[in-house]
């Protein structure tokens, strides 16, 4: 994944249409990097979503690397989304971040559905809860 949060930002305004939308978090989806089936498990699922998401971690130099997959294409493209906002920051810097801001820039909420939205918000709560576990763990 080469885009950044700014990046979808930047290229949301330039798309007036919800559809080139949606398809642009697909394809944001499509760039997700390969993801070993071992790791679909329950531990690792992402409770609260209508669609399957399993996000995995490690710290590395201090700062949590995420990754994270879907069985629906759009739920894809937002894993892809939660993970330009968190990935690769400290656990610190992560439960500081207010997705909400971001999220409501992009118009998401009021474009997804409400299970969607609740799916969202699951995934953004699962990482503050593993930043939260790895800060006690090193501060």
């Amino acid at each position: 994944m080469r885009d950044t949060i700014e990046d979808v930002l930047e290229t949301f305004a330039f798309l007036d249409d919800w559809e080139d939308r949606y398809k642009y978090i697909i394809d944001l989806g499509r760039g997700l990097p390969e993801f070993d089936e071992k790791f679909m498990t329950e531990e690792n699922r992402v409770h609260g979503c209508t669609s399957r998401v399993w996000l995995i971690h490690e710290l590395v130099d201090g700062k949590v690397i995420f990754r994270g997959e879907s069985d629906a294409h759009i739920v894809r493209g937002l894993v892809a989304l939660i993970l330009m906002i968190f990935s690769g920051k400290t656990p610190a810097e992560i439960l500081e971040i207010e997705a909400r801001d971001t999220l409501d820039k992009l118009g998401l909420e009021k474009h997804l559905s409400p299970m969607r939205t609740n799916g969202l918000f699951s995934m953004v709560a699962k990482i503050k809860s593993i930043a939260g576990a790895y800060q006690g763990n090193v501060g």
